[in-house]
């Protein structure tokens, strides 16, 4: 009332009615996502406004391409969508989670619970889950080689809620892979050294890691070899074109011989530098059969190739910044600034490299390197739908990998960890909190299983008959998962199904500091100057 008497334009929404708008919101945003989580969900077509269609079930591309108006559905998708910039995965199910502890609130708020009561048991269940976490979690040992079946057992838990089997499969060896070659000891893994490409091309099975590079531009002279085995690489940042002074210059001449002279001059500077890389090229491959390859971060006039096409050199210019990086990783050398100290060291090795095109696409690939620390995975696929779904599966998949070398840890999957950790929390932390407070860790303990209930309904079975299964296994001291396929229970460590240490955490860690942070707002208020309409 007081707001109304100082701006009558204010728009406010009163205590009940503010506290069942965010339930209600959690709610919807958490329908909405549901039906995507595990390897059995559904995919979401998402229409633009122009008529654009993505296909997708990955919740963080959902929810960012989503158009969220409600404000806060907006603040649960940013959580969700931090989750996945932290983590790389659990968007889906930090959604869900955030939801279903909203729904539970409701069922003790309006039998007349004071939320801040409920906020507190969420914060006595939350610190005991992470505690849980830490003695649930299975050690990996990441010493000298890091267990290389069980990053690819975490990696198609990951890939297979994205992708059909046989695809998420045949995934998991190139991700697992892929993290390898660029892993370096001591060192934290830089996963923009592994460069994915794409080509509409194929089928989305033809997916495949290049141990190498590829590039997505081709040799600009008609003349220059399409195929060179046993390569020098030369990578370098110089400019081999003709630059115009910055200051305005006229040249003035009375004859032909002086106008040749003033060209001839010009150019000089430029040709110098191409002579010096033809004169590194025959100290290196004279009498071999050895060829010779620059590929320049900067430009190369048509002269200049001209020359370097006469000596047999492929040259490609204008490479990416990121690519001269991962060159050098690829295949050894030095990137140079310079053609001043040009030595044999600075050239790295590829034992193949040629070129590809595709309508009017070309590719170069660089492969057969001696010693990668940088690599391609070259996505193909029949049509713009597959390949964006592709993409981002592998990001997640990458993302996996690397999570389980710099956790030296996995937790078990298929919802094992979520039954485990809400009977713990019923079982054996509820007897230690006193009073009210004890209803809310009940709701957070009830609030973890919704993993395995959605799980189950998405595999089109009876939620009640798997949770109860489930639990009673749980009591027995035997720690289960869901079968989706049959609905019964099984042991996750033997069917290979494992999650992130790190994304559990994170989950655990973000949702119920949201959901309390909505469950205590009393008041919605649109006063503010920038909300303010008209």
């Amino acid at each position: 009332m007081a707001l109304r008497m100082l701006n009558p334009n204010a728009e406010v929404l009163n205590k009940s009615a503010a506290l069942y708008m965010n339930i209600n919101a959690a709610k919807g945003l958490q329908d909405v996502l549901k039906t995507n989580l595990g390897p059995k969900g559904t995919i979401k077509m998402l229409v633009g406004g122009s008529g654009e269609i993505k296909l997708t079930k990955d919740g963080n591309t959902l929810l960012k391409e989503m158009q969220i108006q409600n404000p806060t559905a907006i603040m649960i998708a940013r959580t969700a969508v931090a989750q996945d910039d932290i983590s790389g995965d659990g968007t889906t199910s930090t959604v869900l989670f955030i939801g279903e502890l909203m729904k539970q609130s409701e069922r003790y708020i309006s039998e007349g619970m004071h939320p801040r009561v409920l906020v507190d048991g969420y914060d006595i269940a939350k610190r005991a889950t992470l505690d849980f976490l830490e003695k649930f979690k299975t050690s990996v040992l990441m010493e000298e080689a890091p267990d290389k079946e069980m990053l690819k057992m975490v990696a198609r838990t990951t890939l297979r809620t994205k992708l059909y089997e046989a695809l998420a499969d045949q995934l998991t060896d190139i991700v697992v892979n892929a993290v390898l070659c660029i892993q370096k000891p001591e060192e934290s893994i830089d996963l923009f050294m592994v460069e994915i490409m794409h080509m509409r091309h194929k089928f989305d099975i033809d997916t495949h890691l290049i141990e190498g590079l590829v590039l997505d531009h081709g040799a600009r002279h008609p003349d220059m070899k399409k195929r060179v085995e046993n390569c020098y690489i030369l990578t370098c940042n110089v400019s081999l074109e003709y630059e115009k002074s910055e200051v305005n210059a006229g040249f003035f001449y009375s004859n032909a011989e002086q106008r040749e002279k003033m060209v001839l001059a010009e150019r000089r500077q430029v040709d110098e530098k191409i002579q010096k890389i033809i004169n590194l090229k025959k100290k290196v491959c004279d009498g071999t059969d050895n060829n010779f390859v620059v590929i320049n971060q900067k430009g190369i006039d048509p002269m200049s190739l001209d020359l370097l096409a006469r000596e047999g050199i492929v040259a490609l210019r204008r490479a990416k910044k990121r690519n001269m990086e991962r060159l050098v990783l690829a295949c050894g050398g030095e990137a140079v600034n310079s053609v001043d100290e040009l030595i044999p060291n600075v050239l790295g090795w590829a034992g193949l490299v040629y070129e590809h095109v595709l309508g009017e696409e070309k590719y170069t690939f660089v492969e057969n390197v001696r010693n990668p620390h940088s690599c391609t995975i070259l996505i193909k696929g029949p049509n713009d739908h597959t390949i964006a779904q592709i993409k981002d599966a592998v990001r997640d998949g990458l993302r996996s990998v690397k999570n389980t070398i710099e956790d030296r840890s996995v937790v078990l999957g298929a919802g094992a960890f979520e039954v485990a950790a809400s009977q713990h929390l019923k079982h054996t932390v509820k007897k230690t909190v006193q009073g009210r407070a004890q209803l809310g860790v009940e709701a957070f303990a009830d609030a973890l299983l919704v993993v395995p209930k959605t799980l189950a309904e998405n595999s089109g079975l009876d939620t009640q008959d798997v949770l109860v299964g489930l639990q009673v296994e749980h009591d027995k001291g035997n720690i289960v998962g869901l079968n989706h396929h049959t609905g019964e229970p099984m042991d996750p460590y033997l069917e290979g199904i494992f999650d992130n240490y790190s994304v559990k955490r994170q989950i655990i860690n973000s949702g119920p500091v949201i959901a309390s942070q909505l469950l205590l707002v009393d008041e919605v208020i649109r006063a503010g100057r920038k909300m303010r309409k008209g």
